[in-house]
């Protein structure tokens, strides 16, 4: 029987010298920690915006705008990438990041605020994609590790920064420049793709964008977005608007099926399905984004109405969780591009991430701060092991010609998993605070004028003691017991991860070396085995 060989476009280009490498890493770092921090930044900032541009009614928007633009973007971007190359992309990628600055920084009402998020979300949605799929087009995968763990370093930092500059910046010199801040830090990543960026061009002839499938993912992403961000908040689960949402999710989404199995380039081929190695770390990486997302999301409301401390120093008592994350994806990253060996990683991962949604769980309202911060860190130490490294898995599993729809396609899943993470959790927390609160607090709320719909940090501090202790204690047993409900979900990951099937990276001079041998007979069986453009690039053993 014979095999596939490979071609020049199924093999990463030549690796810059150190110098050019490192240049052009600082540009693609820059433009991914603009993309990270605006996932958190608004956190803080956002009380302010929306009172001085009289929203607050609309305060929802501000955030499901960016991520939604965003989310839709993701395998686009990807799959434009593959077909056309990255650079001019990913420049475009920042250019319009830079755009919606402008636009949200000139804002003089909502409605100009939201646009410029829009547009943000257009090119936010390019900068993670796009970095990583270029990582992969210009350093062997071998050596790759090391870059993906600085990245994963990168996003940590992001999360834990983001909401401390949004509140500086608030206090001080004011929020606009939560949006002017971006240009000169744009500027520095746009010159550095321009000057260092050295990507081969890719043939233009016969490639025909997936229109159809464009359009039809967008519609679905978009009901499935705004589905888990309005669902038990701004309208009941079981309203008729959040059953529409429901009906086109599920409606746009065959529909696309159907349009993939026919499109010549599919935006999500569906063939990347028949992979083991992209399914099961995609699940897990799913289920990672459920998790992360939905502690990162209301810890810090824990820490404030339980704990009683400000809105900075809740931001600061999650420097355990980012640290630990920090620290353990550069080290996984640096240990992967020493042995070539990953898989046991991301399992190890997912028991840390179990354990500390456990430990989370087991908070209580007179406990020690320091027990927080030590289970955030637990659970971040988790999320390090795990996050990019099950990039790489994917990334390893096909070609330098198929690496940017695969990583977009595994990134927009994550990001499916951030959203319904958020949304679980908000949804579980507020329902069970809400029954609590009804049931503990005395008839009419007692001496809460508004009801408990107006409770406030600095309000539940200057109540008396018996009303204060009762609603700290509704907080406390309202979420803590929906983190031990999300510990199934990194036993699940723990058990996906177990049957991802390792495949040793190359170093540079095997990959050299390798780079004609035909592939193993493993990576060209079965039906995947019929798209020569899905067969992975030959493991080195």
């Amino acid at each position: 029987m014979s095999h596939p060989t490979h071609t020049r476009d199924q093999t990463p280009a030549e690796t810059p010298d150190r110098r050019q490498l490192l240049l052009m890493f600082i540009g693609l770092m820059t433009a991914m920690l603009l993309a990270a921090l605006y996932q958190t930044i608004f956190a803080t900032a956002l009380p302010t915006i929306v009172g001085e541009l009289d929203g607050v009614d609309r305060m929802l928007w501000v955030t499901t705008a960016y991520i939604l633009a965003a989310t839709v973007t993701m395998p686009i971007y990807g799959k434009l990438g593959d077909l056309y190359g990255r650079k001019g992309l990913f420049i475009t990628a920042i250019g319009l990041f830079l755009a919606g600055s402008v636009v949200g920084g000139l804002a003089q009402g909502m409605d100009s605020l939201i646009v410029g998020r829009v547009i943000q979300g257009l090119g936010g949605g390019g900068l993670f994609v796009l970095a990583q799929a270029i990582i992969a087009d210009v350093v062997p995968a071998r050596e790759r590790g090391r870059y993906m763990g600085v990245m994963g370093g990168v996003f940590a930092f992001a999360t834990l920064t983001g909401p401390l500059l949004g509140g500086w910046f608030t206090e001080s010199i004011g929020w606009r420049w939560v949006m002017w801040f971006n240009l000169p830090l744009g500027a520095l990543a746009i010159a550095s793709a321009v000057l260092f960026l050295k990507i081969p061009a890719r043939p233009r002839a016969g490639r025909r964008i997936d229109v159809g499938g464009m359009v039809l993912l967008t519609i679905a992403s978009t009901s499935l977005v705004l589905m888990t961000s309005f669902g038990g908040h701004q309208y009941a689960w079981g309203s008729p608007q959040i059953i529409g949402l429901i009906v086109l999710t599920a409606s746009a989404a065959l529909a696309f099926v159907a349009v993939e199995r026919r499109a010549s380039e599919p935006v999500i081929p569906l063939a990347l399905f028949r992979r083991r190695n992209f399914v099961l770390p995609t699940a897990a990486g799913l289920l990672v984004g459920v998790g992360m997302f939905g502690t990162v999301g209301y810890m810090p409301t824990y820490l404030q109405m339980v704990a009683g401390v400000s809105a900075t120093t809740a931001g600061l008592l999650m420097a355990p969780m980012m640290g630990a994350m920090l620290v353990t994806s550069i080290t996984a990253g640096r240990a992967v591009t020493r042995t070539g060996r990953y898989k046991v990683l991301p399992i190890v991962g997912s028991v840390f991430i179990g354990a500390g949604l456990y430990l989370l769980s087991t908070l209580t309202a007179d406990g020690a701060l320091w027990h927080v911060c030590a289970y955030l860190a637990v659970l971040g130490t988790g999320l390090g092991l795990s996050m990019q490294i099950l990039v790489l898995v994917v990334q390893n599993t096909f070609p330098v010609s198929m690496v940017g729809t695969a990583t977009a396609s595994n990134n927009y899943f994550r990001q499916i998993g951030a959203s319904l993470g958020t949304a679980i959790v908000g949804a579980l927390f507020t329902e069970r605070l809400v029954g609590l609160l009804a049931d503990r607090l005395p008839a009419g709320g007692g001496a809460l004028e508004g009801g408990t719909n107006s409770l406030t940090p600095a309000l539940v501090q200057q109540l008396p003691d018996a009303l204060s202790d009762v609603i700290v204690g509704a907080y406390n047993d309202a979420l803590t017991p929906v983190f031990l409900l999300m510990v199934p979900l990194s036993l699940v990951s723990f058990v996906l991860l177990l049957f991802v099937k390792e495949a040793p990276l190359a170093t540079r001079i095997e990959r050299e070396i390798d780079r004609d041998a035909p592939v193993p007979a493993e990576a060209s069986a079965g039906p995947a085995n019929r798209d020569p453009a899905l067969v992975p690039a030959r493991p080195s053993t």
